[in-house]
Formats: structure tokens, C-alpha cells, sequence
């Protein structure tokens, strides 16, 4: 935490006054911290090695009393070198939340899906018998994902309300702290909203955005209306781009797997099953169907 100690100025002015010296040295050495640091390193430090090192002392003394702005978020820790004790500057367990919150807004991308799901914390996740098999691999999946990403996803299906979105909720939020980039998106609308792209012509980034991100979850499967062209140039190129590149994907739907291709069959102007057997082949080379079941927890 060098810049941090860059920014503390600590006037310690009195240390070198003489009246006052024995009398500051006596509170310092007086600190409870301090004496256990001294106590622990009692072989290695020395009466020269500490009066040489009274300002480091003094600075963390006054730091348990008077909580500098500056450091906000920061505590120091005593050190010790090979000729003199000094401090360093960590980050408090509320700083670490605080970025871990930071950094999960700035690689979680929610596409009409409510801001509120960045809270989500897999750890306050209620684990109920519907639910246990999904978080298990979830946190399976977690356990890998460090040092193998390009593991298989999750196709969480079952009724309305039974924590579907908020189980991938909590997944994104635990691999967008790794500084990896999530897209979350809720696809019925996302489908429902292609042509506000056609204006700026933004469309072919955007589906090559959401096709090679870290990690890419597709929210209410089955829910959309799907177009022969939105099936096949907008959500098949996608499901090819991740299973090529073998990226993670996950998806939540109401439909079974076994139904979803029935969906894929009918766009709004035909019916074609060779395109849907398809796209289902994609879905379920890129994920393992996980059953989530439990109350309806909206109603």
C-alpha cells in the first residue's frame, strides 16, 4: 500500500522534543498491539531497532485513536525489516466487500433484467430439497472455473417462481468478482427488442458482444417469439460462437429440454424442425439439465 503511506503526513514533531520523548515513547510502547508485535519478534527486535523505528510506531499508535480520511477503508500492520519495524497499509473486510461490489457492477452486464440481481450473493441463497442439485453444481462449477473455463453450463428448467434467475444470479455475481465479464440478459425481451439495433446498425456487435463473453447466461428460454431470422441469425449464431469456442453458457426456462424443441419448431411464418433439432443440438452441447423445483416464491 505504498501510495496509501504517500498520502499520510504525520506530524511527529513532538518525537523530537526532549521533554516529551520518554513520555510519548512509554504510550507507544503502552499499546496493546504494539507490546504482542514486540513480544512476538522479542528475539529479533532491539531497544536501538525501536527508538530508530519510533515514528512507524507512533504513526500506528495514533492510527488506533484518530481514524485518519485519508486511509478510509485501510488499516495498518506492523512489519518487521532486517534493521527496523514498519507499516503497511491493507484493506479492511469492509473495503473488500466494497470492491468486490464494485467490480461485480462493472463485469456483470443485466439486459432487461432488474439491477437489484447484482446483490445477489450465492452464499444467502436458501437451500431447499428443489434447489440443492443446482446449487451443488453451481458451486461444482465455481470450484473449477479458476482453473478450467471452458466447462459445461447448466440448463435450470421448472415452474415459475422457484429461483431459476436468482440461483444464476448469484453464479454471475461470484465469477464477475474473478474480473471475469458476464452477460445476463432475459431473452424474450432482448429478442422482442433486436430491431431497436437496426437504426445505428449496432446489432452485429452486439451479438458478437454477447457471443464471446466469459460467461453468458440466457434468462426464460422459451418464453420468446421467435422470428426464422432472430432463430437462426441472431440466436443460433450465438449458441455456435459459444459452443465452438467452448465458452460457458447457462440457461433458465420453463420448458424441459425435451420440450423446448417443440418451441424452436414454429417461427411466426413456418415450421421447420430440421432448424430446431438444430439449435437444440447446440443448447444441449452446451449445457446439463438441472431440475429447480419449490413453492412459487413470486405469488
Amino acid at each position: 500500500m505504498r501510495a496509501i503511506n504517500q498520502l499520510i503526513i504525520k506530524n511527529n514533531s513532538k518525537l523530537t522534543k526532549k521533554n516529551n520523548f520518554d513520555e510519548i515513547r512509554k504510550q507507544i510502547l503502552a499499546d496493546p498491539k504494539i507490546q504482542k508485535f514486540i513480544n512476538n519478534y522479542q528475539d529479533k527486535i532491539t531497544d536501538e531497532m525501536i527508538n530508530a523505528s519510533l515514528s512507524s510506531l507512533y504513526e500506528f499508535y495514533i492510527s488506533q485513536h484518530h481514524k485518519d480520511p485519508v486511509i478510509v477503508g485501510y488499516r495498518p500492520e506492523l512489519m518487521l525489516s532486517s534493521n527496523a519495524i514498519t507499516l503497511k497499509y491493507v484493506p479492511e473486510e469492509s473495503k473488500l466487500a466494497q470492491d468486490r461490489d464494485h467490480s461485480i457492477k462493472k463485469h456483470v452486464r443485466l439486459i432487461n433484467l432488474p439491477l437489484n440481481l447484482h446483490n445477489v450473493r450465492l452464499s444467502q441463497v436458501e437451500v431447499t430439497a428443489g434447489r440443492r442439485t443446482a446449487i451443488a453444481k453451481i458451486q461444482e462449477f465455481l470450484r473449477k472455473y479458476p482453473t478450467n473455463v471452458h466447462q459445461k453450463g447448466l440448463y435450470l428448467s421448472g415452474d415459475f417462481g422457484v429461483g431459476k434467475t436468482y440461483l444464476l444470479a448469484g453464479l454471475a455475481n461470484s465469477i464477475a468478482a474473478m474480473n471475469k465479464q458476464v452477460i445476463f440478459l432475459h431473452l424474450p425481451t432482448f429478442i422482442a427488442n433486436l430491431a431497436s439495433h437496426f437504426g445505428d446498425n449496432s446489432l452485429a456487435n452486439e451479438v458478437q458482444r454477447i457471443a464471446h463473453c466469459d460467461l453468458l447466461i440466457l434468462d426464460d428460454v422459451g418464453a420468446e417469439i421467435l422470428s426464422q431470422w432472430s432463430r437462426d441469425e441472431v440466436l443460433g449464431i450465438i449458441l455456435q460462437a459459444r459452443m465452438d469456442n467452448e465458452l460457458p453458457t447457462f440457461f433458465s426456462s420453463n420448458f424441459a429440454m425435451a420440450d423446448l424443441e417443440e418451441h424452436f419448431k414454429e417461427t411466426k411464418n413456418a415450421i421447420d424442425p430440421v432448424k430446431a433439432a438444430r439449435l437444440m443440438e447446440r443448447v444441449k452441447t452446451l449445457a446439463t439439465e438441472i431440475i429447480v423445483s419449490g413453492p412459487n416464491r413470486r405469488s
